[in-house]
């Protein structure tokens, strides 16, 4: 094997060790998701922002458990219907209808 080509493996491969890892992680932000630039709403982040709102009204609320069980993020919006900061998400969620609201 010739030294340049041992050279050029060598760089590759060192590239390829030390390159930096994309960040794959969803960034929200109340309820918000970064999409290309751009803040979005999207149930994703709805759903933690939720959680992050019930724990500190003392709730012991997960996000993955909101994700993963209608029903119980239902039975917490009946209770967090009344924060603005989740009106949204328990509207989308159907709770209004339990108050009477159209």
């Amino acid at each position: 094997m010739s030294a340049a080509l041992r050279l050029s493996c060598a760089a590759v491969f060192a590239a390829a060790v030390f390159a930096a890892p994309a960040s794959a992680a969803i960034k929200c932000n109340r309820g918000s998701q970064l999409v290309s630039g751009q803040w979005i709403a999207t149930p994703y982040c709805q759903d933690q922002y939720l959680a992050e709102v019930a724990r500190k009204s003392g709730f012991k609320a997960s996000a993955a458990k909101i994700r993963n069980n209608p029903n119980y993020k239902k039975n917490l919006c009946q209770y967090m219907y009344s924060d603005i900061r989740v009106q949204q998400t328990c509207l989308d969620a159907g709770v209004p209808q339990l108050f009477g609201i159209p």
